[in-house]
């Protein structure tokens, strides 16, 4: 569950949240919980989730864009229509997560765990995958060629199973 304390200090808005996060950086390897967190339609542009957990979260509609969710822990999150573009998600882990019609263009994503997860319908226009894991994705309606650059393609960087890949 949600630390109560993590959710009042959100609500209070993106710039006192970031100005905590950076101020209170000492407290990073145990805050903020945001589990099972009903941040739906929530305006988080630019927000810093920086190793957030925030597992099994409500963040269906969100708009994360540009948001810092680097190392975040999103398993079995709810980001069904959530605007992720130029979203940095580094290594951030979304096994499992539902990310049906989510925006994830320009997003970063190197290194992150897709395993499990379901992105039909999403947008990967420019979205960085390098490294990342796709191992039992849902990739129904999903054009992977705009979301790797020509290197990514040629050197297989990317973990897509073949028979995931169509």
């Amino acid at each position: 569950m949600a630390s109560q304390k993590n959710l009042d200090l959100l609500l209070s808005g993106k710039t006192l949240w970031n100005t905590w996060r950076r101020d209170h950086s000492e407290l990073q390897a145990f805050e903020p919980d945001l589990h099972i967190a009903d941040l739906h339609r929530a305006d988080l542009r630019g927000i810093d989730f920086h190793g957030a957990d925030l597992t099994e979260a409500n963040l269906q509609e969100a708009d994360l864009r540009g948001a810092d969710l680097r190392e975040a822990d999103l398993r079995h999150a709810d980001l069904r229509g959530a605007n992720l573009s130029d979203a940095n998600m580094l290594h951030a882990s979304l096994h499992a997560a539902d990310l049906r019609g989510a925006a994830l263009r320009s997003t970063g994503l190197k290194g992150a765990d897709l395993s499990n997860a379901d992105l039909r319908g999403a947008d990967l226009n420019g979205a960085i995958l390098s490294k990342a894991t796709f191992e039992k994705v849902n990739l129904s309606g999903v054009d992977l060629n705009k979301g790797l650059k020509a290197k990514e393609r040629r050197t297989g960087s990317v973990a897509i199973p073949d028979d995931t890949a169509a």
